[in-house]
């Protein structure tokens, strides 16, 4: 489905991500990409949605050149991003952000959202609820609820445990297993052991560049992986 070919990716002069490859496939049900922080993680995540330009390589999705797609088109064939900030409209209640989540599925937003309440039924009994005042795993919840409105066929979260209580984030990793049984999610996450744990892929990104790829079981048994970082 996405295909990353020898990427380069910098911010000014300053060179981030170097000669950068990976894929996600159809049989692929979740794709962790992980490492330190300034890695280039999220970075990459950001030009896969047409935020950032890369320098060098290509980016296909779905066999299509994505180097000239706007976000919204990139949307539109179903890759959708989930930002570490969430970047809900605060002043807006659960039900209008997951609408706006729907802006390019508006035949099937009923449909979807009922969906979305069954994923997270905390969501439809706070549907009337401005979402600046939830709680950060109800807003996490929400950022998530929205980005499957847009029925992705992949869905990419960005530190979906950012700033979670330890029984939040084990909540939310429920949530992302279950929603991988539909859809195939890629997802960046400093929870090492939870992001390999479920990946039937991952890549261990480190200094701009991927330095060793396995499945996230195997990638749990790595030295270097249990020496750096769990």
């Amino acid at each position: 489905m996405i295909q990353v070919d020898e990427i380069d990716v910098s911010y000014g002069n300053i060179q981030v991500l170097w000669d950068l490859s990976f894929e996600i496939s159809e049989e692929d049900q979740v794709v962790s990409i992980v490492g330190p922080n300034g890695a280039g993680k999220s970075t990459l995540l950001s030009v896969m949605s047409g935020l950032h330009p890369f320098d060098d390589g290509s980016v296909t999705a779905w066999g299509e050149d994505v180097s000239e797609m706007t976000p919204s088109e990139i949307v539109q064939r179903g890759f959708v991003h989930v930002s570490e900030e969430r970047n809900l409209f605060g002043d807006m209640t659960v039900r209008e952000n997951l609408e706006m989540g729907a802006y390019t599925q508006r035949s099937s937003l009923e449909e979807t959202m009922q969906e979305v309440f069954e994923l997270f039924p905390i969501l439809e009994e706070r549907q009337n609820q401005r979402a600046a005042s939830m709680s950060g795993g109800q807003q996490q919840m929400l950022a998530i609820g929205r980005g499957l409105m847009a029925k992705p066929k992949i869905l990419a979260l960005d530190e979906p445990s950012e700033g979670l209580a330890p029984k939040i984030t084990n909540r939310v990793f429920e949530k992302i297993d279950e929603i991988s049984e539909e859809v195939t999610v890629l997802l960046i996450e400093q929870h090492v052991h939870k992001a390999l744990g479920l990946a039937d892929r991952a890549y261990l990104l480190e200094n701009g560049e991927i330095v060793t790829e396995d499945t996230g079981p195997a990638l749990l048994e790595s030295d270097h992986i249990k020496e750096a970082y769990l």
